[in-house]
């Protein structure tokens, strides 16, 4: 009798650390580590989170949102190219391509998910465990084919649009939730082959992925955190969901009961079981997290941004919150970048006015640079499935660099998507070894 009296004793002190645990765990524990964002590399975010908000308006002569600005600061005339959901055939969500003179750029813009459209979800449902493989890690299968549709119908608009404005223009995809998983997809199948685009470089393709569905295994997330950028407000539920996406809008109108019954059985899988996990999906890239609440404190507080390349800790836990679900807005992300855009710059004066002028550009470049490589080796050091050190990757890039130009023949996208990867006797998918991204 006392054995068990002693044994309930256990499991109810147990459990009530879990809980005191799980109910006190606040957004701002993800990134309470690391360093601050600087104005100059946050400042592209607000901007591009106006161009997706711009793909949510049928006429940005007379839009109907009001972003943080008041108004729009896009030039309607410098939208080329606009696609609805009829135009789709439900294979994409709609999107825009838009070239900003101002800041040359040419931007691809895809909106996030729409609760009226049954096609969304099909894209969102096409998807099961390890079912895709994409350059030696695996993505989201759905994902992965409309970003092919996508390119397969604008490769060659993008293509035209760069050469004729010199080939200087940065490509940009963007995208938001459902949206961000196709956008960030899009921009690992123009990276390893990008003579499809007229040969244009790595350094001028970038990914804007803002509140990320978990769309590519850990070892991708890490690789292209030099060109895929996400954007994640506070508490928002999508980025922080290991659970398969289909499980989340099959019960779209109980959220609250499937985060806590999520939170409760991710508590008993170990880390080390989740990092060795090929086939777990993490949100991709680089991350920025917008901080604006805080523990036992009430309302919304001036934001802060921090952002770093986790590998262990990648956003594993979803917080048991009243925002997780209004984080994930479109909007909200756009007004809170903007204001935390304002406090970065007036931090910064107010550095430049007391401290002698440096280089702080350059410097802030290496930074993140030497981030990258420490999260590429930090990957390695924790035997990420897949993972790939600094000198492998450098290699990778200058193979694909010296056979970038015998590979000018025009190819769909599809084909390309196929020739990443082969099916085993088994009948498991996987990766080319013999393959070498183009560049």
């Amino acid at each position: 009798m006392s054995v068990a009296c002693g044994l309930e004793c256990v499991f109810c002190v147990g459990f009530s650390r879990w809980a005191w645990k799980r109910c006190t765990h606040v957004g701002s524990d993800d990134s309470a580590t690391w360093t601050s964002a600087t104005p100059e590399e946050f400042e592209p975010i607000p901007r591009i989170s106006r161009v997706i908000l711009a793909v949510y308006e049928p006429d940005l002569r007379n839009p109907k949102i009001s972003p943080s600005l008041g108004t729009f600061d896009l030039n309607p005339d410098w939208v080329i190219k606009r696609v609805t959901h009829e135009k789709t055939l439900g294979r994409s969500p709609p999107y825009i391509i838009y070239i900003d003179h101002n800041h040359r750029e040419i931007v691809l813009a895809i909106r996030g998910l729409n609760l009226a459209k049954e096609s969304d979800y099909k894209i969102l449902l096409d998807n099961k465990l390890g079912q895709k493989m994409l350059g030696g890690g695996f993505v989201h299968r759905g994902l992965l084919k409309s970003a092919a549709w996508v390119l397969n119908q604008e490769s060659e608009t993008l293509r035209r649009v760069w050469e004729e404005n010199g080939k200087e223009y940065d490509l940009v995809f963007a995208g938001h939730s459902l949206g961000s998983g196709v956008a960030a997809l899009m921009a690992v199948l123009v990276v390893n082959n990008p003579a499809m685009i007229g040969g244009i470089p790595r350094s001028k393709i970038r990914c804007f992925a803002l509140a990320p569905a978990r769309c590519m295994s850990l070892n991708l997330a890490v690789k292209y955190a030099d060109v895929i950028f996400s954007v994640i407000l506070q508490d928002d539920f999508l980025p922080r969901t290991a659970t398969p996406l289909e499980d989340i809008f099959k019960s779209v109108f109980c959220l609250p009961c499937l985060l806590f019954l999520v939170c409760l059985r991710d508590t008993f899988i170990p880390e080390g079981r989740k990092l060795r996990d090929p086939r777990r999906l993490y949100a991709p890239g680089r991350i920025y997290h917008i901080v604006e609440r805080k523990f036992c404190r009430c309302g919304r507080f001036p934001p802060e941004v921090r952002t770093a390349i986790p590998v262990d800790g990648r956003f594993e836990h979803i917080v048991l919150s009243s925002n997780a679900t209004s984080d994930h807005a479109i909007l909200w992300i756009e007004r809170e970048a903007e204001k935390a855009l304002q406090i970065l710059r007036e931090k910064s004066s107010e550095t430049v006015a007391t401290m002698p002028p440096k280089e702080k550009r350059m410097e802030r470049l290496n930074t993140l640079e030497k981030e990258h490589k420490d999260a590429l080796e930090r990957a390695v050091s924790l035997n990420i499935p897949h993972a790939v050190s600094t000198a492998e990757e450098e290699e990778e890039c200058n193979n694909g660099d010296a056979s970038a130009e015998s590979k000018t023949k025009k190819k769909n996208w599809d084909e390309v998507v196929e020739k990443l990867f082969h099916r085993s006797d088994s009948g498991e998918f996987v990766f080319n070894d013999n393959v070498v991204p183009e560049r």
